[in-house]
């Protein structure tokens, strides 16, 4: 695939969600309209709600491949990844102007978590291929999973919508589900030759080395590559007692997940996942990015070869507004 062309004359696609972060809408058009008016540079603003905004996406993919432009996702991990599977589908350019909690993906790509120095970084960004995985037929940026992760996302909505949205809201939240959590699966997992069944709580799947050193939790360098550049990393935690879940709680609070009892990690490029399920069903709950859906099984999970292209900063705009990321 080659890379996308951009014509600096034609208009950016913004796909902003009228719902994604603390930020209202004024804002956002003040932030992308100051950073095109200071490049001299057009833009159509296209504001949808969450609802819709899959198929915005996929027509500001179109528009962008049809004028030779981009399209921008301006939002948290889940809106950015409805963008990124327009754009790795149409074959397009993306940017980011990063408005979600963590903002592992921005963080990873040394794209600014502040807004307005990412919209001021794109304007002269060029495309440059990055990682991206799958399961099933969706894309996904940051991560993967099935079992007690997905209920930790529902959950962690549900005391967002009670308490805001934060890093410690989302901690608490994490506490709640984990110290609750019992429903095990059983999951027949083939890497290529390599077999094996296992019983787990929740099986996660990273693709971003940032939020992997975040918990503590890289695995063994065994493929060529790392998480996110060549491979992607599996974290399964094996069922354990409420005494167990509160210290595997506190070693990932501080960046020590690897070192609890029950967590195993490991590298893989390609793993098919066959849960055992009940009579009759034939889908299992999974999240991908902070957004969660119900998938077919088998569940196949792959590092894809065709990459996303991402407007990234070079040289002296790239140091100008490097963010500052935490170890």
């Amino acid at each position: 695939m080659s890379v996308p062309r951009i014509d600096p004359a034609s208009s950016l696609q913004f796909v902003i969600n009228a719902s994604a972060g603390a930020f209202d809408l004024d804002e956002k058009r003040a932030v992308i309209q100051s950073a095109l008016t200071a490049h001299g540079r057009k833009g159509d603003l296209l504001i949808c709600r969450p609802a819709d905004l899959a198929r915005v996406a996929a027509e500001a993919a179109a528009a962008a491949v049809a004028r030779s432009t981009a399209v921008i996702a301006v939002g948290g991990d889940g809106s950015l990844n409805t963008v990124a599977q327009a754009a790795h589908a149409a074959g397009c350019a993306m940017g980011v102007i990063p408005y979600g909690t963590f903002n592992y993906f921005a963080r990873t790509h040394d794209i600014p978590t502040e807004p307005a120095a990412a919209a001021r970084q794109l304007m002269d960004a060029r495309p440059m291929p990055v990682q991206v995985g799958a399961i099933n037929d969706r894309v996904f940026l940051v991560n993967a999973s099935l079992g007690v992760y997905p209920e930790l996302l529902q959950d962690r909505e549900s005391f967002k919508a009670r308490f805001g949205r934060s890093r410690w809201v989302a901690f608490v939240a994490a506490c709640a589900t984990l110290l609750r959590a019992q429903r095990r699966l059983r999951l027949h997992i083939e890497m290529g030759s390599a077999v094996r069944d296992v019983q787990t709580l929740t099986l996660f799947v990273g693709n971003n080395r940032l939020q992997l050193q975040q918990f503590g939790a890289e695995p063994e360098d065994t493929l060529a590559g790392t998480p996110g550049d060549g491979s992607m990393a599996a974290l399964m935690l094996r069922p354990i007692g409420t005494l167990s879940m509160l210290r595997l709680v506190l070693h990932g609070a501080m960046g020590r997940l690897r070192e609890a009892a029950g967590v195993e990690g490991f590298e893989f490029k390609h793993m098919v996942v066959k849960p055992t399920l009940a009579p009759g069903r034939k889908v299992v709950v999974v999240a991908f990015d902070g957004e969660v859906a119900r998938m077919r099984v088998p569940i196949d999970i792959r590092v894809l070869d065709k990459p996303l292209y991402l407007l990234q900063a070079t040289g002296e705009a790239r140091t100008a507004d490097a963010p500052k990321v935490a170890a």
